[in-house]
């Protein structure tokens, strides 16, 4: 069996990617998405342009015969070729396990080897702008088996990456008996009579064609990791505690979790109730996580559970709270000797969300191998008046960037006294960074930035929902909320503006514009809910008092 270097970079990603693509049906893998297309691309442009810059020979050999490569390889680098494109080299591991390693480039170099007072180091280009441990492991991959071929002991290896700094060197003192691990464990992983085990990370899993496989099995299984807060290591812990169910965490005293790795004293309470959300699905409230330990995690009345929360709320000393209060209330909050549940809860809720007149909710589509923020989208909400408008402020071209910050200050400054809503904190980053890029002064920027309001932040501080993941998609669309364009997300977007700038098609700059105020409606949805249950809770609070 032949073991590259794609073998080895996707087990760094996914314990589980090696051996679906080596004995699963490839008939059940996924379409390429249009981001994964899109890196492609990138990185074939990155090396074309690397190449530009080179004098290089290649090997001539047909496509996958990997033997006539080799040899074509070897007899350049007898050569003395200073640099070899797309070479082939292969060693043999073990009796059932051959090596087979294609860096991008072979760079001749001073030093003893088979061939002579020469040698071989290998580069490889990477899309990537700093040099991450999977890229250095690829690098020592591939100094090995050169190294073997050449019967030399590398010291160093190359990638060519797009940052600042192009070329970075690899130690492969360090890296190389990192690499040897992976690739035993890759081995023996393969050698297996199952798949390893389901994980879903969906940031990572999301760009691999066997995601749609994965989850539904984890899906079909209910897998603790469909479980937002659940990372590798807690699910370790977990494992190793025997909970392995939905229901067996959500009956779990915070108490057991807390000092395990992975887990402190506010994450464990929190990763409860998350599951006692789930399978009770419902909402929960996030007042007072450690209550748990003294009422007991009761998952079969939420109401009953609710209620000794809120009875616990007086004898708990104020103190020791959890409760997510704004800074300015925390103070006087904790000043108080006595509690009193309603001063408390008037105290607690008195800087959360709640309906303004007049509301901005805001939202932005960007290209970051641009460094460009092409489409700022802001719908102005007047509940008084009963009406709503919203902006679509578009960059047809990078240099508009700066046209539509200054309509964005314009529209904003017009309801001075109107919150912001957002969701997550590229907004906010986004707007400092505007701000500096085009010296807009302090005085224009600190008053908007000061009215921004964070929707994500308060939702998951504040509550735990019946959900797989946090994403706005994720939580609107458990609210009802759709969008018009079912398939469009900010990936398909970064494509979609790639492609409007190559092809000059409009269609593609009108489905983006209505993904990005879909995004906008659907945050002030998750807003407006976030009120109501904030009210409801509030009142909820008062009536034990």
């Amino acid at each position: 069996m032949l073991i590259n270097a794609e073998l080895l970079l996707q087990y760094q990603r996914c314990k589980r990617r090696p051996f679906l693509d080596t004995y699963s049906d490839k008939r059940q893998r996924d379409t390429a998405n249009d981001l994964l297309l899109k890196l492609k691309q990138d990185k074939a442009a990155h090396k074309v342009n690397i190449l530009a810059q080179l004098a290089y020979q290649q090997p001539v050999f047909p496509r996958g015969d990997w033997l006539t490569g080799a040899a074509a390889t070897l007899e350049l680098m007898r050569q003395g070729v200073d640099c070899i494109y797309g070479g082939v080299q292969l060693i043999n591991y073990s009796e059932e396990y051959t090596l087979l390693s294609r860096p991008t480039l072979l760079l001749k170099q001073p030093g003893n080897s088979c061939f002579g007072d020469w040698m071989y180091v290998p580069a490889s280009i990477e899309l990537g702008k700093r040099p991450k441990q999977e890229y250095q492991v690829l690098a020592a991959f591939h100094a090995y088996v050169v190294g073997m071929v050449q019967q030399v002991e590398l010291d160093t290896a190359w990638l060519i990456l797009r940052g600042k700094e192009a070329s970075y060197p690899v130690d492969l003192l360090k890296w190389t008996p990192q690499m040897l691990t992976i690739l035993h464990n890759c081995i023996q992983s393969l050698e297996a009579e199952e798949a390893p085990e389901i994980f879903i990370a969906r940031q990572r899993c999301s760009l691999c064609p066997w995601y749609s496989h994965c989850y539904a099995l984890a899906q079909s299984q209910k897998h603790l990791s469909l479980l937002p807060g659940i990372t590798p290591v807690r699910y370790t812990q977990l494992q190793i505690l025997n909970i392995t169910t939905l229901e067996s965490l959500a009956t779990t005293s915070p108490t057991k979790l807390e000092n395990l790795p992975g887990f402190n004293r506010e994450n464990a309470p929190r990763l409860v109730l998350q599951a006692q959300s789930v399978v009770n699905n419902r909402p929960v409230s996030l007042l007072y996580p450690q209550l748990l330990e003294n009422v007991g995690a009761d998952t079969t009345n939420g109401e009953v559970l609710q209620r000794q929360m809120l009875e616990s709320l007086v004898s708990l000393p104020l103190e020791d709270s959890h409760l997510i209060v704004p800074r300015t209330n925390r103070a006087s909050v904790q000043s108080q000797k006595e509690p009193n549940t309603h001063e408390f809860y008037q105290e607690s809720f008195a800087n959360l969300t709640f309906t303004a007149p007049i509301e901005i909710y805001f939202d932005i589509e960007a290209q970051p191998d641009l460094h460009l923020d092409y489409l700022l989208g802001v719908l102005v909400v007047d509940r008084q008046a009963n009406t709503e408008k919203f902006y679509s402020l578009l960059a047809e071209k990078q240099e508009d960037e700066k046209i539509i910050w200054q309509q964005f200050l314009d529209i904003v400054w017009q309801y001075p006294e109107a919150p912001i809503y957002h969701f997550c904190v590229y907004e906010l980053d986004t707007v400092k960074r505007l701000a500096r890029l085009y010296r807009t002064p302090h005085s224009c920027v600190i008053p908007i930035l000061n009215r921004f309001v964070d929707v994500y932040e308060q939702l998951t501080q504040n509550v735990a929902l019946p959900v797989e993941s946090y994403a706005l998609k994720t939580i609107a669309r458990w609210l009802g909320f759709e969008w018009r364009d079912s398939e469009a997300s900010g990936a398909k977007c970064i494509y979609w503006y790639d492609m409007w700038l190559k092809t000059g098609d409009r269609a593609l700059l009108e489905v983006i514009q209505r993904y990005n105020e879909d995004d906008c409606r659907a945050t002030r949805s998750v807003k407006d809910w976030l009120v109501n249950f904030f009210q409801e809770q509030y009142y909820q609070g008062i009536k034990y008092d």
